[in-house]
């Protein structure tokens, strides 16, 4: 299964009708999400990281 996906990313997928279409965008939507629910944290620490943790 996530052979099957990895291998389909960035790749044009052909939609037929308005559904297939939807359906995929929803799936590219959450990729999306995932990933800044991920990297939003890891960048906001990274941002406010003291340099100096003697205060």
């Amino acid at each position: 299964m996530f052979e099957q996906m990895f291998s389909s990313v960035g790749e044009i997928k052909e939609v037929f009708t308005l559904v297939d279409y939807y359906q995929y965008i929803k799936g590219v939507e959450y990729l999306i999400c995932v990933a800044f629910f991920v990297g939003f944290p890891i960048f906001y620490r990274y941002i406010h990281k003291r340099e100096n943790a003697d205060d």
